[in-house]
């Protein structure tokens, strides 16, 4: 195996080399079942956008496992009175706060579902065709993160709150302002600082082609971590489990919404992982309900931008209107399963967007 050389604040709890097959231990390989290792796997999307609904519908089928609809909600029809403590929702947007409550919503149901995890994706997401050997590795790091029974009730292990799984990109947590000034020795730097590290993943573009917000030519190329969340951008898929829903439903509704729905959410995180293991716990103030997230960088979920119209890429922003995509693409996925739909229904060779 490869030394690694890793920045100085990264420290290494686990390696692992990217293979097809079952990692160890075996029950590990929960995660290729047709929920990927959670109770269920919802995607939040408009009822209308049914070109959406149809590429996630047969994309999943192809790639073995099995989504349900939660309707997304146009801000709109959100009441005034039913606006979270604190949100202007001038300064909201109609769309996000319609995207927030559509996330909300796919939140509740794992509490009135009384599910012990679900997957949340929003409806215009890529994957790997090889994501559920990625999820092993995935599951694998999660375990040596946080302390988890010898046989779990998850695969991905019993003691997260929060799997964010697709991102635009995130700071590690050490290198946040809050915390970069803190001493090598700090408690919470230590914690915050842990790294799986997945090697020699081919699922990973090349490093010139690579898109976040961490200097990845400071590892080897092919460098997957999972990692304590810092700050993600962007909410395209996260697993919430039991615990974590209610954590999630009090902070980000129940008691109060700071602003779009992904800095709200990273927002939870971030202040969970800066004050970890404060002495003032008067100064910690609520420790961020003391939630355990966990990212996977770079993220293995990304949004696909489909061929045709540029402006049905998004329901929340209005992007260039009447130009056409001749190609769809997605950031980050070298097998696109959105790109691969053809090759995987004729059995012929899956296609790199990288090649």
């Amino acid at each position: 195996m490869a030394v690694l050389h890793q920045p100085p604040r990264h420290i290494v709890i686990g390696v692992a080399a990217f293979v097809l097959g079952h990692a160890s231990p075996a029950d590990i390989n929960r995660v290729a079942n047709e929920t990927l290792g959670f109770e269920k796997i919802f995607v939040v999307g408009l009822p209308e956008r049914s070109d959406k609904r149809d590429a996630i519908e047969l994309t999943s089928s192809l790639t073995g496992f099995h989504v349900e609809w939660v309707d997304g909600v146009k801000g709109e029809t959100v009441p005034d009175k039913a606006v979270p403590f604190g949100t202007d929702r001038k300064k909201l947007w109609e769309t996000n706060l319609g995207s927030w409550r559509g996330h909300m919503n796919a939140v509740r149901k794992i509490i009135e579902e009384d599910l012990g995890s679900a997957l949340i994706m929003e409806d215009d997401m890529d994957w790997d065709v090889r994501l559920k050997p990625q999820l092993e590795r995935v599951a694998q790091g999660a375990r040596a993160l946080l302390s988890s029974a010898s046989e779990p009730d998850s695969p991905y292990g019993d003691d997260w709150d929060l799997l964010w799984l697709g991102h635009c990109g995130e700071v590690f947590p050490e290198l946040l302002d809050e915390n970069k000034e803190k001493p090598i020795d700090d408690p919470g730097i230590r914690y915050m600082s842990r790294k799986f590290v997945i090697e020699n993943d081919l699922t990973v573009p090349p490093r010139d082609r690579v898109t976040g917000l961490v200097d990845f030519k400071s590892s080897p190329e092919y460098t997957r971590w999972v990692h304590i969340t810092g700050a993600p951008i962007c909410t395209f898929a996260y697993a919430l489990s039991q615990r974590g829903a209610r954590k999630v439903l009090f902070d980000l509704s129940v008691d109060h919404l700071t602003g779009p729905f992904d800095n709200a959410l990273a927002g939870l995180c971030r202040r969970a992982v800066s004050t970890w293991g404060a002495e003032d716990l008067e100064e910690a103030g609520d420790r961020g309900l003391d939630a355990k997230c966990i990212s996977v960088t770079p993220p293995i979920f990304f949004h696909h931008k489909a061929k045709g119209l540029v402006n049905g890429d998004s329901d929340i922003q209005t992007v260039q209107d009447g130009q056409i995509r001749e190609k769809g693409k997605t950031e980050n996925i070298v097998w696109s399963a959105r790109n691969n739909i053809r090759n995987m229904i004729m059995g012929t060779k899956m296609e790199s967007q990288y090649e």
